[in-house]
């Protein structure tokens, strides 16, 4: 399965306190905007995503369709078909995707610890 980029969704107490911490390990800002209570913070190809009051706990997330730099890949697994194999495994999910649409849309499931992991394709 190709699960695309790769990061870890952070819900954070104060947004510019934590762009402040992850500049000084080398971190800029990528994407968002600190009045839109998200920052998407980017060193060479590792991402993590800033969230100020949006959710509870910390996600692992994994975009199929996009690279580390937000580029639409020509080829990826669609998050239905990725969703199809994990359903044969007999994951269980928390949220699925729609199978009768095509496009952005996405599923959540949790590992053995209870992380969160949202697969989400925005293309």
């Amino acid at each position: 399965m190709k699960l695309g980029a790769f990061s870890i969704s952070l819900s954070v107490k104060d947004l510019k306190v934590s762009q402040t911490f992850y500049e000084g390990l080398g971190f800029s800002v990528f994407a968002g905007a600190l009045e839109s209570n998200y920052l998407i913070m980017k060193n060479e190809t590792s991402l993590i995503d800033l969230f100020q009051g949006m959710f509870e706990g910390n996600i692992i997330t994994f975009n199929p369709g996009w690279d580390a730099d937000a580029k639409v890949l020509e080829n990826f697994d669609d998050v239905r078909n990725i969703q199809k194999h994990l359903k044969k495994g007999n994951f269980t999910l928390d949220k699925e995707a729609d199978e009768s649409t095509s496009g952005p849309e996405s599923m959540m499931l949790k590992d053995p610890d209870g992380n969160n992991i949202l697969i989400d394709q925005h293309v």
